[in-house]
């Protein structure tokens, strides 16, 4: 079957969102590790990406930890130098596709509070021709609800998607559906990847 969309995860896929380095620089590694030991920010960060209102959840975690309570707060206040920088390979592959004339999706577990942050920051995060969010879906992935709401609304069989994630459980779950996947460890291989389908030439990503 022919691919009719490609559909791009946003972290780290388009946006580095490693907030482990950002806290490196903060406050030293020690002192971040001693922090994420003790609070689950990742868990933390899952709670926004489902749904639940960005500030309180990072306000209220900081509430509850008060030893560690201004760091945390950077979570929401300097979010956009949390998920920094883009990964220009990708929004090039993003631009490209669009100028072929390809269907662009986005599939993201991520919170409607920071993607508001991310679109003013990274404005080819509103060029996508659909956009598939967790926090608005109430759904996350790796779970099969979602990719089930993605397959009726846009309407495509499951194998007309090429889905790249960084993460191996949101692509199992894919791949289990019919979708195509590519497990996305850098820009150059999603690039050889649309290549290989026929979906982009490489002078179109130069």
């Amino acid at each position: 079957m022919g691919i009719e969309a490609v559909v791009f995860d946003i972290g780290n896929v388009l946006i580095r969102w490693q907030p482990e380095i950002y806290y490196d620089a903060l406050l030293g590694e020690d002192r971040r590790r001693a922090m994420f030991h003790a609070i689950d920010l990742h868990g933390m960060n899952e709670r926004i990406d489902a749904g639940e209102d960005f500030r309180e959840v990072v306000y209220g975690t900081a509430d509850a930890h008060p030893d560690w309570a201004e760091p945390i707060r950077h979570w929401h206040d300097r979010w956009v130098e949390l998920a920094s920088p883009e990964i220009p390979g990708s929004v090039r592959a993003l631009r490209a596709l669009r100028a072929a004339g390809v269907q662009v999706f986005a599939l993201s577990n991520i919170g409607e509070g920071t993607l508001a942050l991310a679109e003013a920051r990274y404005p080819f995060l509103a060029e996508f021709d659909r956009r598939y969010i967790s926090g608005a879906m109430r759904a996350v992935k790796p779970s099969p609800e979602i990719y089930a709401m993605v397959e009726a609304d846009c309407g495509l069989a499951p194998g007309a998607l090429l889905f790249a994630d960084d993460r191996a459980d949101n692509i199992a779950t894919a791949a289990a559906r019919g979708w195509q996947t590519h497990l996305f460890e850098g820009p150059e291989g999603w690039a050889e990847c649309l290549v290989s389908h026929g979906l982009l030439k490489k002078d179109d990503l130069a």
